[in-house]
């Protein structure tokens, strides 16, 4: 981090009620065992298709899950598309039981430490089932008041944002995420953002970005009037 925006954090801090977090990116990257997954999927069910390589993957998390399948299975339609997608999704999370991702250094401690001020959910595109696989694998599930997904919503994730916002009353949350898309979400929903530069993507102009998650407790502080 520069010593420009160490300075900046330091004077400037944000003030939140509560804290947000994307999954792939931001807490763990599991990109080896989805790719295992989804490919186990193909050579039992679509040999034909052939094998889809880690690079091409990596450049559609934080989509959405209909973004996924069409981007993977351009030449099915409808619901040959849809059920083909849902069977490498389901066993995604079947196999993150046994192959959690790597969880980013410092997110569990970091997590307990927040815990003490702010109250701490997840939002993500992903499919229904894979926040609470990310959860279990990273050992946070208890530190983790709730979270919603593209799979329980269906909506982007500026829509879903706002639902969990609505649902528990938050005056002032701040979000934690690694891609544009997570920023112009959060700009569609009004909710500030905090890039990690560790992630798996990048965010034109953040206004603050964090090179490891144990900065993130210097940079929020508890809003004493939310």
């Amino acid at each position: 981090m520069s010593t420009t925006m160490s300075t900046r954090i330091k004077h400037h801090p944000i003030q939140a009620d509560s804290i947000i977090f994307d999954v792939d990116g931001t807490i763990w990257d599991s990109r080896d065992t989805v790719v295992k997954a989804w490919n186990a999927v193909m050579e039992r069910e679509y040999p034909e298709k052939g094998a889809f390589p880690k690079e091409f993957l990596t450049g559609l998390f934080g989509k959405t899950m209909e973004d996924i399948a069409a981007a993977l299975f351009p030449e099915l339609e409808g619901k040959a598309r849809d059920e083909m997608a849902e069977r490498c999704f389901q066993y995604e999370n079947e196999l993150l039981e046994e192959m959690p991702g790597v969880v980013y250094e410092g997110v569990k401690e970091t997590m307990e430490h927040l815990t003490k001020e702010f109250s701490l959910f997840i939002v993500s595109n992903c499919q229904c089932g894979y926040i609470e696989a990310c959860m279990k694998g990273a050992g946070i599930t208890g530190l983790i008041t709730d979270h919603l997904c593209y799979g329980d919503t269906l909506a982007p994730k500026s829509e879903t944002l706002r639902r969990l916002i609505e649902k528990h009353g938050l005056k002032q949350p701040v979000y934690v995420g690694d891609t544009q898309g997570d920023a112009d979400a959060c700009k569609e929903a009004g909710v500030p953002m905090i890039f990690v530069t560790y992630g798996l993507g990048e965010v034109e102009d953040p206004q603050i970005s964090i090179d490891s998650m144990r900065e993130l407790p210097n940079i929020v502080e508890r809003c004493t009037i939310c």
